[in-house]
């Protein structure tokens, strides 16, 4: 795997002591991918054609993507990261999932090493790229190892240059895990976090997601780059069905909330909150 040395090109050159007269900073990357990578493009919805457009421009580093069932959340992230990979303005896409399996079920011990352990985990990155790419550039990827799925778990200590990171299913995160995520962002890349509050898995309270993307949901945040997008149901792509079911059990987790306000203003005991995170400090 080659490497070499790149240097911003929007720095400034300021009081210098090497030889060269430049301390800017220099980064550590992989060479580009050199051949073509034919991306199929889909029948996008306005705010996803926006969010394409805002994760390809050179100054957005970091965007949230917030949304139910059905809103291509993850397939966008995966189509915005291969169109970086393509344009040659990233080197690697890093899929990072947290390992967390149903709240009700589990699949027990999964045999091999920790790559072969994380693969089922890594399936839905792999569906996507189905979707958009050739089975040939798919394996040509893999193979170079421009797709790289890791576990939250191994994260720490990470430093990633000219990478695009896709966080996905973070509703399944916990604070410090996106913390962690975030904080890997090196020198020319950019991070996808993708979240559904109402598809956790954790347990009640533990999630971080809708916590983090409302600490960056404001003016100042955008500033830097850190942008946070909402879907609702009318961003539904997957099928007129899905869009129905959502629709429903929107209905249903609002009549729950007003049962539970009923019950508070009764018995006087706390309402949960059913999105949000009350004790970062509570981590599993």
């Amino acid at each position: 795997m080659s490497k070499k040395i790149r240097k911003p090109e929007s720095s400034k050159k300021t009081n210098v002591s090497n030889l060269s007269g430049d301390n800017t900073p220099y980064v550590f990357q992989r060479d580009k991918i050199d051949f073509d990578l034919r991306i199929r493009d889909l029948p996008w919805t306005d705010k996803q054609k926006a969010v394409i457009e805002l994760v390809s421009n050179k100054n957005t580093k970091v965007v949230f993507l917030n949304g139910p069932a059905g809103t291509s959340k993850s397939l966008l992230a995966a189509y915005c990261a291969l169109k970086l990979l393509a344009s040659k303005k990233v080197s690697e896409i890093i899929y990072i999932r947290s390992i967390v399996e149903s709240a009700t079920r589990s699949l027990g011990s999964l045999p091999g090493e920790a790559e072969d352990k994380f693969r089922p985990f890594a399936a839905p990155m792999v569906d996507k790229m189905e979707e958009l790419l050739k089975d040939s550039d798919i394996k040509r990827l893999f193979i170079e190892e421009r797709v790289k799925p890791i576990p939250v778990n191994y994260l720490r200590g990470a430093s990633y240059n000219v990478n695009c990171i896709i966080a996905d299913e973070m509703q399944n995160a916990v604070f410090s895990e996106i913390q962690t995520i975030m904080t890997r962002i090196g020198q020319f890349s950019k991070v996808i976090i993708c979240g559904d509050p109402a598809q956790s898995d954790i347990l009640y309270g533990k999630s971080g997601f809708i916590d983090i993307f409302n600490v960056f949901n404001n003016e100042e945040s955008r500033q830097q780059g850190i942008y946070c997008i909402e879907f609702t149901e009318d961003d539904i792509l997957r099928s007129e069905i899905c869009k129905f079911i959502v629709k429903k059990f929107t209905e249903v987790k609002a009549n729950m909330v007003a049962m539970q306000a009923n019950n508070k203003k009764k018995d006087n005991t706390p309402t949960p909150n059913l999105y949000h995170q009350t004790d970062w400090t509570t981590q599993r």
